[in-house]
């Protein structure tokens, strides 16, 4: 009878130490999926944001894009008077 007892607890932590390293890789796994989860979030945001600008704006700001050039090279501003 011992020699029984002795014999499943040997399984049951071989077991319970089985179940914990899964346990380990599930929890890794879980917090993998929560970051990719929060930059898809984050793209998500960003592209609705661009999406329910009003139409003008965004073509304003795709024009100040190309006015702007190369960083490296000063740009020309206009003088203007102010009233």
């Amino acid at each position: 009878m011992r020699t029984q007892l002795e014999s499943r607890l040997k399984e049951l932590r071989t077991e319970y130490e089985s179940g914990t390293k899964m346990l380990e890789q599930v929890q890794a796994k879980k917090r993998d999926l929560e970051q990719s989860l929060l930059r898809i979030s984050g793209a998500i945001q960003v592209l609705e944001e661009e999406l329910n600008k009003p139409e003008e704006l965004a073509e304003n700001e795709k024009d100040n894009e190309k006015e702007v050039g190369d960083p490296g090279r000063p740009r020309r501003v206009k003088n203007r008077r102010l009233t």
